[in-house]
């Protein structure tokens, strides 16, 4: 039975406010470490009034650049998360596999919007 920590969004952002990328990092960075010490993860949202798609891929979208989406689905959980919260999650965990899967073809799109012409691969 491997073992699982909670990570507690409220006591590492020190606010209800979960909207800044730089707090998103942390909170990133808070569930790499505990990933990798061989942890599963319990992600508590409880007491987060407004959680933004910049915060939460971050913290949640670049880990599927990092592991695989089966590692991920069998350890890593979220809990005390309000139905729109979830829905903007699952959104967010949806694009970053797309874009994890391909990133060049992101990369181009993108560019192509933007009007910037420059190689991806440069």
């Amino acid at each position: 039975m491997k073992q699982e920590i909670s990570i507690k969004i409220f006591e590492i952002v020190g606010s209800e406010f979960c909207v800044a990328a730089d707090d998103g990092q942390v909170v990133f960075d808070q569930i790499v470490l505990a990933l990798d010490k061989g942890f599963s993860v319990k992600i508590s949202f409880l007491n987060i009034e407004r959680l933004t798609s910049a915060f939460l891929n971050v913290a949640i979208g670049q880990l599927y650049g990092k592991y695989p989406d089966e590692f991920l689905r069998t350890h890593l959980s979220a809990e005390d998360i309000e139905a729109d919260d979830r829905l903007l999650l699952k959104r967010v965990v949806e694009t970053a596999k797309l874009y994890f899967k391909n990133p060049d073809r992101f990369k181009q799109i993108r560019n192509r919007v933007l009007g910037d012409e420059e190689d991806v691969n440069d």
